[in-house]
């Protein structure tokens, strides 16, 4: 797994960054989810939780 920083968009000198992980398609595919889906995130202490918006 990665995590990448990538440019959304610049406004004058001012950028505004997003973030993106990238994870394994087999991992994707072991969950159950699907392209487009709505996935929610929470922090847990140091951790990140990520899981389907059902």
């Amino acid at each position: 797994m990665k995590l990448q920083k990538q440019l959304s968009r610049k406004i004058g000198v001012k950028e505004y960054a997003k973030y993106v992980i990238v994870v394994k398609p087999k991992d994707i595919e072991k969950l159950g989810w699907k392209d487009g889906e709505e996935l929610e995130a929470e922090v847990k202490g140091d951790k990140l939780v990520i899981e389907r918006d059902d």
